[in-house]
């Protein structure tokens, strides 16, 4: 066995590889870039080598600079992880001919079905159903939109290197075939250094259904179930499951028997992944196959027990798959949400900074563990007071949880979630608890369309019904009323000017645009020893009991008798006298006061925020990459303003209304931050 490995790669998956070779007693080596000396991962190595710069193409992307990191620390091995250089035939092949192992399939499996365009002609060949389309590289947008006339709209315009939702575009008429395919190849030649792109018929209604195989080089190849991967965000996976509540064992065994014979038949070593589409029959067509680990393998690990990570290494020792077919189980029900650095309330857009704080919930299950299941388990590469940097993909942690069944695995993610605490940057938690809690999601009927139908029109925070809104009230007054309790029992008060508890209190539920909530609260009693209060709000009680302190941000005890994990913070943005409550996804800004005071509140004007309609403002942290517009120049709405680019994604700025620019107040490569003014119009 290898007695030292590199890793190339960086974040959750870089821990991820690291934990397994810990298990297996060999020593590892992090690589870094500038940006990164401080990460995670390079503290979980036994070695770490710094690679250069911030941006990838001049750090994790450099074969040369990881081929010599692994060579000066001695490394015999390099798992690639995902992404970065994981899919890249020369890179492996370098590997080999360095005689140094590359943990991944052999280069020749890379280059047959690494490429999106080689691997549906091998498809066509070895007679798999494939969806129809142009499988040639496409020179120009005219051409594209050619092409797609013919194919017929919709169309997927994919880039043949893409991966993670990253160069593809989905276009319903000429205008979106011309422009998703200049976006596709910008976007490839930046993220992948290639920057071929092909047209295939987007089918409708689709399941995005992908079966995990192992092969190793004595021949051997078998197939561990599926993952239902349909809960997608503009083509990136937001919620993976194992199994699909949807396909038949029927239909599991025909497609994983055709992911099978294809791995075979380009001879295939390491774990890999066949990705097909499945239609609302059960008709399955190949779409692509992921030639490396994938980021939701952690599901299949827990219904199979099976460490892949482990495998992989394995086999690129030369060993034996120490299991058959038959030895493949399927049990219980595994869940992952993917927890982003984006905010959902402002159309997802990327939120980098410095993680203030980053607590993860309770975990029973450990990456490289595959005996302690039916639990919580966390794969992150940060930590608290970690930076997340604009320089990289948006994922900072997956959650992923294993339940009995499907219902007991929701319920298991939904508590998971309440107690996932990150602040200093927006993260995409509330919506993944939207998404839990959607009836359609609950009964199991989705597909890949189901973001784009159900939240149209972005996500707003009334997108989150609470199934009782009372008691994020009550537990609003539980906590004030015990900070009372502790003021009051403050000692060397002066006489008559002492900390006054009372029963009767006045929640303020703070809207956004002055439209309140006052609402009377009871609190019946209240025993600080045990932590437990009854509350009333309404015609409501709530027996409420935790022993968390004040100063807790997670908040865990329970409700009328049922446990319940949320979040308490004393002092919000708006207001330092607020307390922000979260639990299921919902979260209220509450004030906690005595009546009159709630009465004298109701008096105060509300401070309408200033018109900013004249200024194009920077929506994210971000690189100004272009300027589009130049001072007294007339401007059409929704015409090209400014292009900012963070976390290998382009957004592009239009304009909103017509207009003259006055002024142009930011400079193109100037890295911008939320609401930094990029230009301004006449008034």
């Amino acid at each position: 066995m290898f007695t030292k490995i590199l890793i190339a790669n960086r974040g959750e998956i870089a821990g991820r590889v690291i934990a397994t070779a810990k298990k297996m007693g060999i020593a590892t080596v992090a690589v870094y870039s500038e940006a990164d000396k401080e990460a995670r991962h390079v503290m979980l190595a036994d070695e770490a080598v710094l690679l250069g710069p911030a941006p990838s193409r001049e750090s994790y992307l450099v074969a040369d600079k990881i081929i010599a990191a692994a060579k000066a620390t001695g490394a015999q091995a390099i798992h690639p992880g995902y992404g970065f250089l994981s899919e890249n035939e020369a890179f492996a092949k370098r590997c080999e001919d360095e005689g140094i192992a590359f943990i991944g399939p052999r280069h020749f499996s890379i280059a047959a079905m690494g490429d999106k365009i080689a691997s549906k002609k091998l498809a066509n060949e070895a007679k798999v159903n494939t969806i129809p389309g142009y499988n040639d590289a496409i020179d120009t947008a005219e051409q594209a939109v050619e092409i797609a006339k013919g194919i017929g709209y919709p169309v997927m315009i994919k880039a043949s290197a893409g991966g993670g939702g990253k160069g593809l575009r989905v276009a319903f008429n000429d205008k979106e075939a011309f422009e998703g395919f200049t976006s596709c190849r910008n976007e490839a030649r930046n993220s992948f250094g290639d920057d071929r792109v092909f047209i295939e018929k987007f089918v409708e209604e689709p399941r995005h259904i992908e079966i995990q195989v192992l092969g190793d080089s004595h021949g051997n190849v078998i197939y561990l179930n599926e993952r239902e991967c349909s809960i997608q965000r503009r083509h990136q996976k937001v919620i993976e499951e194992a199994p699909s509540p949807f396909i038949s064992d029927a239909t599991r065994k025909a497609m994983g028997e055709q992911a099978v014979a294809l791995a075979k038949a380009v001879k295939y070593q390491s774990a890999g992944t066949v990705e097909f589409v499945v239609g609302k029959d059960q008709s399955f067509y190949f779409l692509e196959m992921n030639t490396r680990l994938q980021v939701e393998h952690p599901v299949t690990e827990a219904i199979t027990g099976v460490d892949l990570v482990e495998m992989m290494i394995r086999v690129a020792n030369g060993e034996k798959l120490p299991i058959t077919q038959a030895d493949v189980k399927r049990n219980g029900w595994a869940i992952e949400c993917r927890i982003n650095a984006e905010d959902p309330f402002r159309n997802f857009l990327p939120s980098t900074g410095r993680l203030v704080r980053f607590q993860t919930p309770v975990q029973t299950m450990f990456q490289s563990n595959t005996q302690d299941l039916l639990g919580v388990r966390v794969d992150t590469g940060v930590q608290d007071g970690g930076e997340i940097p604009m320089f990289y993909d948006s994922m900072i942690a997956k959650l992923i949880v294993h339940g009995a069944d499907r219902n007991d695995a929701i319920a298991k993610m939904r508590e998971a979630l309440n107690g996932f605490v990150i602040r200093g940057i927006s993260s995409n938690i509330p919506f993944q608890a939207a998404l839990l809690a959607h009836p359609k999601f609950v009964a199991g009927d989705f597909n890949t369309g189901f973001i784009a139908e159900n939240y149209a029109h972005g996500f707003r925070a009334e997108d989150v019904p609470h199934d009782d809104p009372d008691f994020l009230v009550a537990l609003a007054a539980f906590v004030r009323r015990k900070s009372r309790e502790r003021a009051a029992n403050i000692s060397g008060q002066l006489p008559g000017y002492d900390v006054q508890i009372g029963h009767d209190y006045s929640v303020i539920v703070l809207g956004a645009k002055g439209d309140n909530r006052y609402i009377s609260v009871h609190v019946d009693e209240f025993r600080g020893q045990s932590g437990k209060a009854i509350i009333k709000v309404g015609e409501n009680h709530y027996i409420i009991e935790s022993h968390s302190r004040l100063n807790d941000v997670r908040i865990s005890g329970t409700v009328n008798g049922k446990p319940f994990t949320s979040q308490v913070e004393r002092g919000t943005p708006k207001n330092p006298l607020a307390l922000q409550i979260q639990h299921n996804g919902t979260r209220i800004e509450a004030l906690v006061v005595s009546p009159r005071m709630a009465e004298l509140h109701q008096m105060m004007p509300f401070k309408t925020p200033p018109d900013m309609s004249r200024f194009v403002l920077s929506p994210m942290p971000g690189l100004l990459v272009n300027v589009a517009v130049t001072p007294g120049q007339k401007v059409q709405a929704g015409e090209r303003v400014a292009v900012i680019e963070a976390m290998k994604m382009e957004n592009i700025l239009f304009a909103a209304h017509d207009g003259v620019v006055k002024k142009v107040l930011a400079a193109q490569g100037e890295s911008l931050s939320v609401d930094q003014v990029i230009v301004e119009f006449e008034a």
